[in-house]
């Protein structure tokens, strides 16, 4: 097995006011600027493609924003995993929360995803569910068939189903907009799956944290996997990118990566490697924003030098 690494001095690096913040999931909004959960002082950041960053104050500083993504509404929510509750800003930074009936108290909501019925589908981490907040606050809470198994990101596929990663479960999940779940156990139950994007070639790619490797579900339920150079490089949150690739943080490492359809690895280190990077988005400018948890935004453009990849063998 073969990879290549491009240099870090193409990345630049936006501090955020307070360093123990802790800058965790990023999404694209609809205003053209990237923004940002700040999951230990209960706050949502926004970084213009031209370096200017605000940050808005949450109405609960231990409320613990997580992730975050675009609503069809044009604003931007994202789960309070401390307080069990659904976030909503608009791009004027206005917000409001949503409550969550029918979800016990420490569910723990983490990912959140627009679904294709116009709502917004989230997973709760600590209660074996997912659940449908609509655009006017309504929940709905769907039971999974399986106990302790840590529902983490979710995302829409291109079958129109929302599909989950398993983290305790080694497995990754399926659910249609009716509320019909199906599970697809991975080849190694102690994988930790967590990040999980939909890919551009129609399958859902994701991260096995725990095992050092990238995984490629079709949405028939075939399972390809890549191992990684460094089995603990931690791979954590993983997006799309426009040039046909899968791009993916390396929390323990300190990197970020892409991963081809053919499973080709490059990895592009960060300037500092213990800045924990967490979820990462392409911007409209091309360029990729990626969430270091030490306390900043770090901004790779689309221009930035890729070698050529090494091949990593399927698993």
């Amino acid at each position: 097995m073969t990879t290549s690494s491009a240099s870090s001095h193409h990345v630049r690096t936006f501090p955020v006011a307070d360093p123990a913040s802790g800058p965790y999931a990023l999404a694209a909004g609809a205003d053209g600027a990237l923004w940002c959960t700040l999951v230990h002082t209960g706050g949502i950041a926004r970084l213009t493609p031209a370096g200017l960053l605000d940050e808005f104050a949450l109405d609960s500083a231990g409320c613990g924003p997580s992730v975050i993504t675009a609503g069809p509404d044009g604003a931007l929510w994202f789960t309070r995993m401390r307080d069990d509750r659904i976030g909503r800003i608009d791009t004027a930074g206005r917000a409001r929360s949503y409550p969550l009936p029918g979800a016990a108290a420490g569910s723990a909501p983490y990912g959140i995803t627009a679904g294709p019925d116009g709502a917004l589908w989230f997973t709760l981490t600590a209660a074996d569910r997912i659940g449908r907040i609509g655009t006017d606050g309504e929940v709905t809470v769907f039971p999974l068939p399986c106990t302790g198994a840590f529902p983490a990101f979710i995302a829409t596929g291109a079958d129109g189903a929302l599909w989950f990663t398993l983290n305790r479960a080694g497995a990754i999940g399926r659910i249609t907009t009716g509320g019909e779940v199906t599970l697809y156990p991975l080849p190694d139950p102690e994988c930790g799956p967590v990040g999980l994007a939909a890919g551009p070639d129609g399958a859902l790619w994701f991260t096995e944290i725990a095992a050092g490797r990238i995984g490629r579900i079709t949405t028939a339920g075939e399972i390809t996997e890549f191992a990684l150079p460094d089995p603990q490089s931690r791979p954590h949150a993983i997006t799309a990118g426009p040039d046909g690739s899968c791009w993916f943080t390396l929390w323990g490492t300190g990197r970020i990566a892409s991963v081809s359809p053919g499973g080709r690895i490059t990895e592009h280190p960060l300037p500092d490697p213990g800045s924990e990077p967490h979820g990462l988005a392409f911007g409209p400018d091309g360029a990729l924003y990626t969430a270091l948890e030490h306390g900043a935004i770090a901004r790779m453009p689309a221009d930035a030098e890729s070698p050529e990849h090494g091949a990593c063998a399927p698993r």
